[in-house]
């Protein structure tokens, strides 16, 4: 009895999902056709996360340093510096550049939220494309996992039939040995009696 496992992407659409290969999503045909072949390669998209470019590297800096609290910590030092020098204490230092109610302030904080927000869209895009990836290499491990347990499975049953089959054969092996013996005995005659000896 043959029990191989088909691994074509036809057969586990159907082993593996429960639907044929043609009702299935571009995404997951496309796992289905990797879990099949051997070798591993890289999607375009798989390359354009591996190699980031100078933008996006700076993209996710500016992300990993703007969401920090070192960040919210300095930068509320700033601006409480900056309001400070340019307020109550104005008179003792002599220098005001940005008198109340600090329209400079106000103009480079609207600058670097509105250049802040779209830098870090970037990189939450990137970010975001990288679960993709990740994601998308889970499910392929996981499909790949299902496969090899399947064929362990086949290779199980194999061996299970194989072992029936010499039980089989030994049962069969025993009863004609039992029977060959039964038979040798019946057939071997009686062994002759020895005569009464010295009658007097």
């Amino acid at each position: 009895m043959k029990m191989k496992l088909d691994t074509s992407p036809q057969a586990l659409a159907e082993e593996l999902l429960g639907r044929p290969y043609d009702e299935l999503d571009p995404e997951e045909q496309r796992a289905l056709e990797r879990v099949q072949c051997s070798d591993i390669e890289l999607d375009p998209d798989e390359f354009d996360v591996v190699k980031a470019k100078f933008g996006d590297r700076l993209a996710d800096g500016v992300a990993r340093v703007g969401g920090s609290w070192g960040f919210i910590i300095v930068f509320s030092l700033i601006l409480a510096a900056w309001m400070l020098i340019n307020g109550p204490l104005a008179k003792r230092f002599g220098v005001v550049w940005d008198e109340y109610p600090f329209i400079f302030l106000n103009l480079m904080l609207s600058t670097i939220a509105a250049l802040q927000a779209p830098i870090i869209m970037m990189s939450q895009n990137r970010s975001a494309k990288k679960d993709r990836i990740s994601n998308r290499h889970d499910y392929e491990v996981n499909l790949r996992t299902t496969v090899e347990i399947l064929r362990l499975h086949r290779k199980i049953d194999r061996v299970f039939n194989k072992l029936g089959q010499m039980h089989g054969s030994i049962e069969e092996a025993a009863l004609t040995t039992e029977a060959a013996v039964e038979q040798a005995i019946e057939a071997t005659p009686p062994p002759a009696k020895e005569p009464a000896s010295g009658a007097a």
